[in-house]
């Protein structure tokens, strides 16, 4: 990929399962793919499969309903080596991650969903993003992924695995020669609609751990059901209306949480490619 023409590339990492990765990255591809980009898609946690199963749902509810207009990313699965000597199963991993990103050099974008676990091809797609998006549950249990917390006072004693791994990357990022800064996002997700103690104790430990390690701090999504019926239908909160759904209140409320997390993310537009 040429200096000049490199997709921007945004990934999605926690080093935790269930903290909404996979959805996360959907509607951003369909963000960007209803604003006319072309984008690409990278699934590193093939073996277990939810954005590829998502984009595979979506292919076939197109296909069977083409008067949707629901449109697609180029999407690739790339899956873990199998090799038992580690630095051949890393040379693999490598190999066949720049592979899948070499088929995608033509678009604008590439999104990758990673897995919710530490592994070197995890590590390697954190290593290429412009953008970091780190869906975090409303939980001190999942914050444990990012810092080490007073348990008396809540003040942050020491960044945590998933921080250390970040900064990790980002050297070699350097190493490479690339020494532009990662933008890195964490969401707050499945946030509830009641205040309570334990909500503002997180958004308060959050703050203070946003200024010590470099991360900026969004708001995601609720709690919500839609979540895992849109899966099952290969759609978005973006495709409601041209999937012909009808809508409710809980409907509203997401698109409205969509639509501020998409402002305030604020990946950078790229000039579109000519195809």
């Amino acid at each position: 990929m040429s200096e000049n023409h490199n997709p921007y590339v945004v990934v999605l990492g926690n080093e935790k399962g269930g903290t909404g990765k996979s959805t996360a990255a959907m509607h951003i591809i369909t963000s960007l793919l209803r604003q006319g980009y072309k984008v690409g898609s990278i699934d590193v946690d093939a073996r277990q499969g939810t954005l590829s199963r998502y984009v595979e749902n979506r292919r076939l509810r197109s296909e069977a309903k083409p008067d949707e207009h629901l449109p697609l990313p180029e999407h690739y699965p790339v899956f873990r080596s199998e090799k038992s000597i580690v630095e051949e199963a890393q040379a693999e991993d490598e190999k066949n991650f720049k592979e899948a990103m070499e088929k995608l050099a033509a678009c604008d974008y590439i999104v990758v969903d990673t897995p919710g676990s530490d592994m070197y091809l995890s590590r390697l797609a954190h290593s290429f993003a412009n953008t970091l998006i780190t869906p975090l549950n409303d939980s001190f249990i999942d914050l444990d992924m990012l810092a080490r917390l007073n348990p008396e006072t809540l003040e942050v004693v020491r960044p945590s695995t998933y921080s250390e791994m970040v900064w990790e990357q980002k050297k070699q990022r350097a190493i490479r020669g690339d020494r532009r800064a990662i933008d890195w996002i964490v969401l707050r997700n499945r946030l509830t609609s009641v205040n309570s103690r334990n909500k503002e104790e997180m958004r308060k430990a959050l703050e203070n751990l946003s200024k010590r390690i470099g991360f900026r701090l969004v708001a995601g999504f609720g709690e919500r059901v839609i979540f895992r019926e849109l899966f099952l239908n290969g759609i978005t909160l973006l495709d409601l209306r041209e999937a012909r759904v009808a809508m409710n209140i809980s409907h509203v409320a997401a698109r409205q949480e969509l639509n501020q997390l998409l402002e305030m993310i604020q990946i950078p537009k790229q000039n579109k490619k000519v195809a």
